[in-house]
């Protein structure tokens, strides 16, 4: 039985392989540094000597994607690498790259899960995944949910710093049953439940918008760091894991944080 030989690559399309593996290493680097430095920090945050990495850099500004101040001599991300990531900005749909997730979560947990934005009129409701059972709640796509009695809108609530979301949530407070204020604390109820949220990183609910029903909803971050949706999943309260340590809100938050990733959050 003969063996067949396995053929390397020419040396010149190694060669060209590894000068486009140096060449994004040395812009990746320029990124983690904040977009601007200079040659010699450059070339010890990609690990090369300054010649080599000097090389690079004259390649890299001959195609746009680097250029140098002239006064400091620091290479900075030039038109061209803006191009690139305004294009990429431009597909950070936190919707769309949440889809996933909610497959996920729905397989995997056997949950109704959805993906909430901030409308004008509060947290609606964008896409709904529900489990092979469903459980008969009045969500859907195109809902809006309240601030303080749904696991979506506290979070929204917590972590948009932004005066008429304040505002919205100081009116439902005013208009809340004796039985929902219970639910809160008793001292500055809203930022007590804001306080919490954020500690946890995660919003947890029991009963509050929907009777015999629990929810857990963690924040998606897009690269500026601003929430730009919530990912949510609930569940009958009796066989519902609603604990903010508990495995629906661990994985809830794992794939909330995947999302933020993708938008280009660094955890930052």
């Amino acid at each position: 039985m003969t063996q067949k030989k396995t053929t390397k690559p020419p040396l010149e399309r190694r060669q060209r392989v590894q000068s486009a593996e140096m060449g994004m290493g040395i812009l990746k680097a320029l990124s983690r540094l904040g977009g601007t430095a200079s040659l010699t920090l450059v070339a010890s945050e990609v690990g090369e000597s300054t010649a080599k990495v000097h090389r690079y850099m004259a390649s890299l500004i001959q195609e746009g994607v680097v250029e140098q101040d002239p006064t400091t001599q620091r290479y900075f991300l030039g038109r061209e690498a803006i191009q690139i990531g305004l294009a990429a900005i431009r597909q950070c749909d936190p919707i769309r790259l949440g889809e996933s997730a909610l497959v996920r979560l729905r397989e995997q947990l056997e949950v109704t899960c959805f993906l909430a934005i901030m409308g004008n009129k509060g947290p609606t409701v964008l896409r709904f995944e529900e489990p092979g059972l469903p459980i008969t709640i009045n969500v859907r796509a195109g809902s809006t949910l309240p601030l303080l009695w749904s696991a979506t809108g506290q979070v929204f609530l917590s972590y948009l710093d932004d005066a008429k979301v304040r505002h919205q949530a100081d009116e439902e407070y005013s208009r809340a049953t004796k039985e929902q204020r219970a639910s809160l604390s008793t001292k500055q109820p809203i930022d007590h439940l804001r306080k919490t949220v954020r500690a946890h990183g995660c919003a947890v609910v029991h009963d509050t918008l929907l009777r015999g029903i629990s929810a857990v909803a963690a924040p998606v971050f897009d690269y500026t760091g601003r929430t730009s949706a919530v990912l949510t999943a609930l569940g009958a309260t009796g066989g519902f894991d609603a604990r903010a340590d508990g495995v629906i809100a661990k994985q809830v938050m794992r794939e909330a944080a995947a999302i933020s990733a993708a938008l280009g959050f660094d955890g930052r």
